[in-house]
């Protein structure tokens, strides 16, 4: 019976089936966004600890970054 590979002993090659570029208006590789981009449009996924109300955790999270406006997708109760 023929010897199984372990993972870490295959080889593996990456195969590219089309080079590209992205045209600048619409957006670029995350690596080059600012931190403010991620702050004004991104998202925060948050682990509300027991406790305070989803509304209070909100507001803490504007205060500490300094935003217009914030928002949470529904309860962050557990």
């Amino acid at each position: 019976m023929p010897r199984s590979v372990p993972p870490w002993e295959t080889k593996r090659q990456l195969v590219v089936k089309a080079e590209d570029k992205t045209n600048p208006r619409y957006g670029c590789k995350p690596e080059d966004r600012t931190a403010k981009d991620y702050i004004k449009y991104g998202v925060i996924n948050l682990d509300k600890p027991a406790g305070p109300t989803s509304h209070e955790v909100a507001a803490w999270v504007k205060r500490i970054l300094n935003l217009q406006r914030i928002g949470h997708g529904g309860t962050l109760e557990a």
